[in-house]
């Protein structure tokens, strides 16, 4: 336990909850006593958010699994990127996406849309990074009630730093044993009383363990806040963002595994291999107390992402020619976007009965411009594998099949949901999702094009119930809902035939428990089962038409570990067990075919532990059984087990510093891929060495 005296304990009230923030700063002018608050510390995780139910709720209350990777973890772990955070998440695995974007797997299901930034949708395709994060809460299940379609296997939300009304200043430099260099800046800045202001800002030019592989990117971020009154807070937020990087496909298979010995050997062409992403994202949230009761939220989000990417990869091995035959296309993602959600929650009763209801609605709009050509190879597509890395003599023209599309979107959504607690040992959790979305596709390709367009109206329930049997424990029912039209989770794929079938429908069935032990750990145990169905697949009868009789299962137990044990020993593991599987024939694989990239059984744990005030070590274990490459279960990724350390000291004049070994014992691993043919090596042993400064 600690006390925080006024305006720090306001200052960590207002990035939790800005009324509150607000309510502490009226209370300090009326009174010259200073302002106490009793917190327990959580260094890793959260005790409550707002992520999954769009109300301040106890994380032991919510009724379905999820992880939560908190920013000082994030930074204890020198985590980069998405599909290393996600390692640390029960349930959950990273697809490579093409070298050019973040792709989850989740529960099984995969998607490059299922982002979210502080619960607005973020679903662009690029490679996210962590410089401005608080913390990443991964909510497993079907989550259309909360986040409208898709979000079919679970959803990943960014919720970013934000101005405390305090003054904090660092500064962290960073580099690798492969030659990365990292430097990120967080200056928190307290303009007045009643004014704050937050930049955070990254610059990172780094290379790889694999060769020819480069990443460069920069950000900046800067938030104002107001509190316009002790009942109101406002947040103006603008985010410009750059990552530009070679577009690594990995390595080809060899047979039915991965082609060994080539984890740093890149295969194509480099120099004409790259991905860019220009973000840029401004913001706007409002929220204003009525009373102590009833509470009007507003956060409205207008984005501009610019993509690019071109590849030059392998697309097959011949392994008695010892020849690799390459590929290659380019590819335009442009897209516009406008999303604005407004919650009402009123916190009160009725009677004897105790309750948090929500009414919200959510308008957004999307302008997305498509546009794809493909490699055609003047001097051979063919090269030796013992020299596969090659200056292409290549041109990009598009064929018959490219994408060439413009699409329009446009969504409306109304929402209710009543948190009801009718004895202090039951609560309920109820809700219900209106979605009408409206999807219009321009296809200008010469043949196959022409303008598509489908209109789905959505009903999302969600029902959960939590019983308390001690202020420590709480154990769950819950179902959900979540749905995706047949267009793909970017919609370009909107055609004559899927703009009229029904939309892909996912639903949850999960118990859990959740277990806050002695010293803050939290402990998490959740079973599901999550269906699948209206999966298009070709028509026995009559193989020219498409039906909907396609299905998938996903089953699984989850376990999870957060936060602290003692006061120095801070957790984050889970294990999964977990099986994904086709139970009825799609258009992708038959019946009985596995799930890729989801391994029977995965584990991590970490542990950071405070020797001294000034020393502190850190170690992980990171363990996956074998999955498959892709649908068609031809590749196998083998299993690993990766071992990593970290220690970590605090010298005088606010200067820390801290070593990270990943790899340690150098395991040789495939930890995701792509596609069959382009696999992604495992990183062998890397030491990162991280300088901070804190003044």
């Amino acid at each position: 336990m600690y006390r925080l005296s006024f305006p720090l304990a306001a200052a960590l009230a207002c990035n939790a909850a800005p009324v509150l923030a607000a309510e502490a700063a009226a209370a300090a002018a009326d009174s010259a006593e200073p302002i106490v608050v009793t917190a327990e510390h959580v260094a890793y995780g959260v005790k409550a958010t707002t992520t999954a139910t769009k109300t301040p709720t106890d994380i032991k209350n919510i009724p379905q699994a999820l992880t939560t990777i908190s920013g000082a973890q994030i930074k204890d772990q020198q985590l980069r990127s998405v599909g290393e955070l996600l390692l640390f998440v029960p349930g959950a695995s990273y697809n490579s996406g093409e070298g050019n974007r973040d792709t989850v797997v989740l529960r099984g299901n995969s998607s490059t849309a299922d982002f979210f930034t502080d619960g607005v949708r973020d679903d662009v395709q690029y490679f996210r990074d962590f410089y401005n994060v608080d913390r990443v809460e991964v909510l497993k299940g079907p989550n259309a009630m909360i986040f409208g379609r898709g979000g079919g296997g679970g959803v990943v939300n960014r919720v970013l730093k934000r101005p405390t009304l305090s003054t904090s200043r660092s500064v962290t430099a960073s580099t690798d044993s492969w030659g990365a260099m990292r430097f990120i800046g967080d200056v928190d800045q307290a303009l007045s009383s009643t004014v704050g202001m937050r930049v955070d800002g990254l610059y990172e030019d780094s290379e790889t363990y694999r060769r020819h592989v480069e990443v460069k990117r920069y950000g900046i971020n800067p938030t104002l806040a107001f509190l316009a009154g002790p009942d109101t807070r406002i947040d103006l937020g603008y985010e410009h963002f750059h990552d530009r990087r070679t577009a690594d496909r990995g390595v080809p298979a060899n047979g039915a595994e991965p082609l060994g010995g080539y984890a740093r050997t890149f295969f194509g062409d480099p120099e004409i291999s790259f991905a860019r992403a220009n973000i840029d994202v401004a913001t706007l949230a409002v929220e204003h107390r009525f009373s102590d009761s009833l509470t009007l939220k507003n956060r409205t989000q207008l984005g501009d992402y610019r993509k690019f990417y071109q590849n030059v990869y392998p697309s097959s091995f011949n392994a008695t020619a010892q020849t690799v035959a390459l590929a290659g296309y380019n590819n335009i993602n442009n897209r516009k976007s406008l999303f604005s959600q407004t919650d009402l929650v009123w916190d009160g009763g009725l009677g004897p009965l105790e309750q948090t209801l929500l009414f919200g609605f959510e308008l957004g709009r999307q302008r997305s411009r498509n546009y794809r050509t493909t490699a055609k190879f003047l001097s051979g597509a063919v090269v030796p594998v013992s020299d596969p890395t090659v200056d292409a003599d290549v041109i990009f023209a598009p064929v018959a099949s490219d994408a060439n599309n413009r699409v329009r979107l446009s969504a409306a959504a109304v929402y209710v949901q009543d948190q009801i607690r009718p004895a202090k040992w039951l609560e309920i959790v109820a809700g219900l999702r209106f979605d009408t979305l409206k999807i219009h596709v321009d296809d200008l390709r010469p043949v196959g094009g022409g303008e598509f367009e489908r209109t789905d109206h959505l009903w999302s329930p969600r029902l959960g119930v939590v019983l308390k049997p001690t202020d420590r424990m709480s154990a769950y029912a819950s179902y959900s809902r979540s749905y995706l039209p047949q267009s793909g989770d970017q919609f370009s794929s909107l055609t004559s035939i899927t703009e009229g079938l029904k939309p892909e429908r996912f639903d949850n069935y999960e118990l859990g428990a959740k277990l806050q032990l002695p010293g803050g750990l939290l402990a998490t145990a959740a079973v599901y089962r999550l269906d699948r169905t209206n999966t298009r697949a070709t028509d026995p009868s009559n193989p020219a038409l498409t039906v909907l009789t396609g299905s998938q299962r996903s089953r699984g137990l989850e376990l999870g570990l957060e936060r602290s044990m003692t006061s120095r020993w801070l957790i984050s593991g889970g294990y999964a067990l977990q099986k994904a599987e086709i139970t009825d024939t799609t258009a992708a694989a038959p019946a009985g075919r596995e799930v890729p990239l989801v391994p029977r059984h995965s584990f991590s744990l970490w542990n950071r532990y405070e020797v001294t005030n000034q020393l502190g070590v850190g170690v992980a274990v990171i363990a996956r059984s074998r999955s498959y490459a892709t649908i068609s279960n031809a590749v196998k990724l083998p299993g690993y087990t990766r071992v990593d350390a970290a220690v970590f000291t605090k010298l005088p004049y606010g200067i820390e510093a801290q070593i990270n070994a990943e790899n340690l014992f150098g395991a040789n691993y495939f930890p995701t891929g792509n596609a069959d043919n382009n696999i992604t090596p495992g990183a062998p042993r890397t030491v990162k060495a991280t300088l901070g400064y804190r003044f």
